[in-house]
């Protein structure tokens, strides 16, 4: 397919994420199902301009002057991808199945519109209701890491080091550039590529079948290291879903202890069986949604909570979510956050340590409920996260947020990774 083609495809595809209110995943493989002839590059161009075009969907209709799925398409080529009006015209020309041209409208907003004279939200590309989150959160600086999740997410593995090591498996994705990543001691990065670069299929790769690495987020990683899980413990992943975080901790564990996955969602918990398999983990027990978990209570050293949350942190990779988020719907999180850590808390031992996560940064999923919640319950305490960070990565890497070093969030802007938040807190 000719650029034009892939123009075009990006806006059909955009405009049915938009009539449809879909996962743009759904809405792509739909297309290239109808679309065989698309081969995987053309594909992957064409998923690119969709998900840039939601990325920036608030900053591209301004300079547009137009939210139109034809005028995003024309912002991401021209914004992002370097290409010029000008330029873009010349290589539509004679291309029959190129999409409509630019009204003059959208023609001379773009050459006239600045964007530092936008709102500032328009500006940091967020949901106007949030900014007060942002500001409360980041301060001065909360354009800026607005700004930081509508950019492109890299690809970031895991190295299971139960099967394999980083320098073996570096070695056998040679081809893909994956590198190490600067945080995290098991972690691989293959960076996003520009324009219509589409990034490798690792699980097709041997290595992956053999289970010598897992596709996670250098920040999962990272907040997985941090709950400090020691050989022969006893650790209740309480939302364990697909058991990302699980399966790290059965790798700090060496496969010594006993990990308890646990989650409400069966549907959720599904993927977590191959995983474990593939992994070659020994030490995890998985319990299924409605198991009686009463033998647990008062006996677990480390209970993890990766709360159910708004998802902010994750809207490089999932942008569409960003414009679907509404004040509703943070506050039914907020609600089954609470519910969700006075169901856990019971099963930490005296002295244990009760985590929770979120890939959130809104401060009222964050701070906001793990303040409040040793507030309420005065056998919990509040230990300093970041101390820990400070003993993992030392003091010359980059940095999360934090205002007390009780509590700590990462970022895409100051840790580049996707956005979470850590607390952890001891039971006296």
């Amino acid at each position: 397919m000719r650029l034009g083609g892939r123009m075009a495809a990006a806006i059909e595809v955009l405009g049915d994420i938009d009539q449809r209110k879909r996962p743009v995943a759904d809405a792509l493989k739909d297309w290239g199902l109808s679309h065989r002839f698309a081969g995987s590059g053309d594909r992957a161009a064409i998923g690119n301009i969709v998900y840039d075009a939601l990325r920036k969907k608030l900053s591209h209709a301004y300079l547009m002057d137009d939210e139109s799925p034809n005028a995003l398409v024309h912002a991401v080529l021209h914004r992002q991808w370097g290409i010029s009006p000008e330029k873009l015209k010349a290589q539509l020309t004679d291309d029959k199945f190129a999409p409509e041209p630019l009204s003059d409208n959208a023609v001379k907003a773009f050459a006239g519109h600045k964007l530092k004279n936008a709102p500032l939200h328009v500006q940091a590309d967020i949901p106007e209701w949030t900014q007060f989150a942002f500001e409360e959160n980041f301060g001065g600086a909360w354009v800026a890491e607005a700004q930081a999740l509508a950019g492109r997410p890299p690809l970031d593995l895991r190295v299971n080091t139960l099967k394999s090591s980083v320098p073996k498996t570096l070695k056998a994705l040679a081809r893909s550039g994956a590198v190490q990543t600067s945080l995290a001691r098991s972690g691989l990065r293959i960076v996003p590529g520009e324009g219509p670069a589409r990034l490798p299929n690792v699980t097709a790769e041997p290595g992956f079948q053999k289970g010598w690495f897992e596709v996670q987020d250098e920040g999962s990683q990272i907040v997985s290291e941090l709950i400090f899980a020691q050989q022969g413990e006893q650790v209740l992943d309480y939302c364990a879903g697909g058991g990302g975080k699980t399966l790290a901790l059965s790798a700090a564990m060496e496969n010594k202890g006993q990990i308890h996955a646990y989650d409400i969602d069966k549907a959720r918990l599904a993927p977590i069986f191959d995983r474990l398999k593939r992994a070659g983990t020994r030490n995890v027990q998985v319990h299924e949604a409605g198991a009686d978990l009463s033998g647990l209570a008062g006996r677990m050293d480390r209970v993890v909570i990766d709360a159910p949350c708004t998802g902010t942190g994750t809207w490089r990779r999932r942008p569409e979510t960003k414009w679907k988020l509404t004040q509703k719907n943070l506050e039914e999180r907020l609600d089954q956050q609470q519910e969700v850590l006075a169901s856990a808390a019971p099963f930490v031992r005296p002295g244990g340590f009760l985590i929770y996560i979120t890939c959130s940064v809104l401060p009222q999923e964050n701070e906001s409920q793990v303040y409040g919640f040793c507030e309420d319950n005065g056998d919990f305490e509040l230990v300093s996260a970041g101390e820990v960070w400070q003993d993992l990565y030392g003091e010359n890497k980059r940095r999360p947020w934090s205002a007390d070093m009780k509590t700590i969030t990462l970022t895409p802007a100051a840790t580049a990774t996707d956005g979470f938040f850590f607390a952890v807190m001891q039971r006296t």
